[in-house]
């Protein structure tokens, strides 16, 4: 005898709250995973991401770029036009940046006004080029149904991957290089590389 359930009328109100239960639990799992302004990923799920590729890339050989964005004077659009308006730049780049990007990249929030970027199988010369078509694609938005009178830029730090690295040293080189961009004038990309150990080659000459 068959103990599956035939939509008897005693079991719907059950159904429904099972629905009910595993929506509300999938509302809150992508909510512990994205930014709830710009509805892209939290920094919590780049830094997850950029954990398994690196341990990808340890893997197959393959590297990847990291690169973090973030907008430049933003604080001014806040304090002269309002947070409302800084808001909307935020959803703005992250929308666009979307937009342009591959289906295998990842995008996301990972400060206030920064987001990042993991791009996976993607040397670091390939990562400036991304990153620059990204800059213009971003820069030919129009501007004035957002911030009327002004152009919004950001500022890039881009990095590679090293080996038997973590995910948040990673990161903190990839937002070292951002703090050189927006110290050289902002609108800038600077491109940072894990220095080798001193006497590698000496050791693989011997």
């Amino acid at each position: 005898m068959s103990t599956q359930c035939d939509g008897c009328s005693s079991c719907e109100p059950l159904l429904r709250q099972l629905a009910h239960k595993n929506s509300e639990i999938e509302r809150l799992h992508s909510l512990a995973r994205h930014d709830p302004l710009t509805g892209v990923l939290n920094r919590r799920s780049i830094v997850e991401l950029v954990t398994e590729e690196l341990q990808r890339s340890s893997r197959t050989g393959q590297p990847f770029c990291f690169a973090v964005i973030g907008i430049d004077h933003l604080k001014d659009v806040n304090a002269q036009i309002g947070p409302d308006t800084g808001d909307m730049v935020l959803q703005t780049i992250a929308r666009e940046s979307c937009l342009l990007l591959r289906t295998l990249d990842r995008f996301g929030r990972v400060d206030s006004d920064v987001f990042g970027i993991i791009l996976p199988a993607t040397w670091l010369h390939q990562g400036v080029l991304a990153m620059n078509r990204l800059n213009a694609f971003v820069a030919g938005f129009d501007w004035n149904t957002v911030t009327p009178g002004r152009t919004v830029t950001f500022s890039t730090g881009l990095t590679t991957n090293f080996p038997a690295e973590s995910a948040e040293n990673m990161i903190a080189r990839a937002q070292q290089a951002l703090v050189q961009a927006k110290n050289e004038g902002r609108n800038k990309l600077v491109t940072l590389e894990q220095e080798l150990p001193a006497g590698l080659f000496a050791a693989m000459d011997d």
